[in-house]
């Protein structure tokens, strides 16, 4: 288990969001960053202490990269807001990351330099080594699960998209050409860069069938899976729809004297193939006609030690 310190505002509603995200094990509310010793919530709202409510937050990095819980993290908080979020204003309500391990705040400050990118205004939350935190009274744990009805300053749309939420992005780096060019076959290369494509029937997975994943072959991000894959007798891999929409991005293709779907993945910006509205009806109508040049396969048996374990669930 790694371990994180989240200060969002009101802790009620930050800890019901973290915990709905897949990856948290554990979670416990409390105070972080003060200048006192065991301050009740009398003290924290009324006396200056200095201290932050905050979530404590355990889970599992081979599930939940940090990266990832930071990306949900920023998605509700307003990161710019100076002791205030939602309704609630105080010094106790400022956003702030509070590590213990060194290796993370590297991970941190490049989150918050990617983040400061979509705002004007400077980023307010703070940054700082975890100095102290001390538990909250048993009547804040887990609050919004004792009383559903009550005050929580994040809206329900962020706690169903919490709950759908899998970490599939954040592990994953585009690659330069020149390193591409020393990884990858010249077939590959060619597929991916230069958008050429492989003849049908005469490549790798075009009737493939076993269960497993296929992940983009210039970073490893999973694509796709087995269990959406379907013969449409096309001669290349097909399947009705990717893992997630948010992996891969369509442009409007006008070459060989045609109008088509191109499909690329979002994160590698490999060119993957075409998308076609011709697939079966009872799979969603869609046919992604993907190259087995953009792709590798993952059998479900090697799944667990490639790193890919928190993804056996979606294969059926």
């Amino acid at each position: 288990m790694a371990v994180i310190y989240l200060a969002g505002g009101c802790f009620w509603g930050m800890e019901k969001y973290i915990q709905l995200i897949k990856g948290v094990e554990k979670t416990e509310v409390g105070y972080a960053n003060g200048n006192t010793e065991n301050p009740t919530y009398e003290e924290v709202c009324r006396n200056n202490t200095g201290h932050a409510e905050t979530v404590k937050i355990e889970y599992n990095k081979e599930i939940l990269p940090l990266e990832f819980l930071l990306d949900m993290f920023f998605d509700a908080i307003d990161p710019t807001s100076v002791n205030k979020q939602g309704g609630d204003i105080g010094t106790q309500y400022r956003s702030g990351i509070y590590y213990t391990e060194p290796s993370d705040l590297q991970i941190i400050e490049n989150k918050i330099k990617e983040v400061q990118k979509k705002y004007t205004k400077p980023i307010a939350t703070e940054v700082a080594p975890l100095s102290n935190f001390y538990s909250a009274e048993e009547y804040h744990q887990d609050y919004l699960l004792k009383n559903p009805g009550g005050y929580c300053h994040i809206g329900n749309d962020l706690f169903e998209k919490a709950a759908k939420a899998e970490a599939l992005k954040s592990k994953y780096a585009p690659k330069d050409k020149e390193a591409l060019k020393k990884e990858l076959t010249e077939l590959q290369y060619n597929v991916t860069q230069n958008s050429s494509t492989e003849p049908p029937f005469n490549n790798e997975y075009w009737n493939l069938y076993k269960k497993g994943i296929y992940v983009d072959i210039t970073t490893g991000e999973p694509l796709f899976v087995s269990s959406d894959k379907f013969d449409s007798g096309c001669g290349w891999p097909s399947f009705s729809r990717p893992i997630s929409d948010d992996l891969i991005y369509e442009k409007t293709d006008h070459t060989l004297g045609m109008v088509r779907t191109e499909v690329r993945s979002q994160t590698g910006n490999a060119h993957l193939g075409h998308v076609f509205n011709d697939g079966p009806k009872e799979l969603g109508g869609l046919r992604y006609c993907i190259n087995s040049a953009s792709l590798r396969f993952i059998p479900e048996e090697d799944m667990e030690k490639e790193g890919y374990g928190h993804l056996l669930h979606i294969v059926k």
